[in-house]
């Protein structure tokens, strides 16, 4: 049995397992918020709409995050959901460390604070409702407080790249 009661698939390996899971293409986002007056983020790919009423998302951050403790002290955070020419961005806040939010435009979300960046396809400003133990990552429900979307197409990983919406030209009835 595997730690927390759960069953390991026979043949399972860590290789194996980040291989299937890197064929589910995700968008990608940085997750931010204020520690002591002083913006905190790092990039997030496991983000969720969990429910529309009430409105709540989740997000799972690696235990090994510096970043997320930080955030997590004020209660709050923000979802800044990553369009397709803001990849030098995420590559910036997926390091540990640092002065992230040096020379990036952001302003307060008007809700918590929390730093909303800006050319972002959206935010989504929330209030932290749950922690759950989720292995070597914790699961965080957020009760979204406000949100507002911006233009453009969203930055996606998959198989361990970026990638980008390839937009078809047919009409949903053709298709």
């Amino acid at each position: 049995m595997a730690e927390g009661g759960a069953t390991s698939l026979p043949g399972m390996d860590v290789a194996r397992f980040k291989d299937a899971m890197s064929r589910f293409a995700t968008g990608v986002t940085i997750v931010s918020g204020m520690d002591d007056g002083e913006p905190v983020g790092f990039t997030c790919q496991s983000f969720v709409s969990l429910s529309l009423d009430p409105p709540y998302v989740a997000v799972a951050p690696a235990r090994s995050s510096t970043s997320w403790p930080r955030i997590a002290r004020s209660g709050s955070f923000c979802v800044n959901v990553l369009s397709e020419d803001q990849e030098d961005l995420c590559m910036g806040f997926a390091t540990s460390g640092g002065p992230k939010f040096d020379g990036v435009a952001w302003h307060p979300a008007p809700g918590t604070g929390a730093p909303v960046i800006e050319g972002c396809l959206a935010w989504v400003d929330c209030r932290v409702t749950l922690v759950h133990d989720a292995g070597d990552h914790e699961l965080i429900l957020g009760h979204v407080l406000d949100l507002g979307v911006g233009e453009g197409s969203p930055l996606l990983f998959v198989r361990g790249r970026f990638a980008t919406v390839s937009h078809d030209n047919r009409s949903q009835d053709e298709g």
